[in-house]
């Protein structure tokens, strides 16, 4: 079995305790007081049990307190991954965007879908119509649809 992964020694479970009175957020509180009851009692399986939580998330909490400090243990956005698209591919979906013609691109205007099966073909990019749509928004454009109009009667 692995060892447990060592704490920072520039804190102490006193010092967490007293973060912890000044913290907005209930969730970063709390896993606060988990890692202060790791300083005080030193062991994780206690942790777990007062904690209500598994191995692997509080070995998570001690791996973001560690790099840092107790805003580690605040929630927020996901670490966003790389850029799906490059630059290159950008640029190639704002050219295509302006305007579809029905000879090379086979539509008379362009959907969000078939911007996302275009990049597909063209850079083996695999995209939903909700990513093409948040690229396509970067840059000032928005999704506008022609309002039907009314189906007049012939008599």
């Amino acid at each position: 079995m692995g060892r447990a992964i060592g704490l920072r020694e520039d804190f102490d479970g006193p010092l967490l305790q007293r973060v912890t009175r000044r913290s907005k957020s209930s969730p970063q509180a709390r896993r606060l007081l988990t890692v202060a009851l790791i300083y005080d009692v030193g062991s994780r399986s206690e942790s777990v049990r007062i904690g209500g939580v598994t191995l692997q998330i509080i070995r998570d909490w001690v791996i973001g307190f560690n790099t840092c400090d107790p805003d580690g243990l605040l929630d927020g956005k996901a670490v966003a991954n790389a850029l799906i698209l490059d630059d290159m591919q950008r640029r190639a979906l704002l050219e295509s965007g302006e305007g579809a013609l029905p000879a090379i691109h086979g539509v008379v205007r362009w959907r969000l879908i078939d911007l996302a099966h275009w990049l597909h073909g063209e850079f083996a990019v695999s995209l939903d119509k909700t990513t093409v749509n948040r690229a396509l928004k970067k840059f000032g454009y928005v999704k506008l649809t022609a309002r039907p109009g009314h189906q007049r009667r012939t008599r």
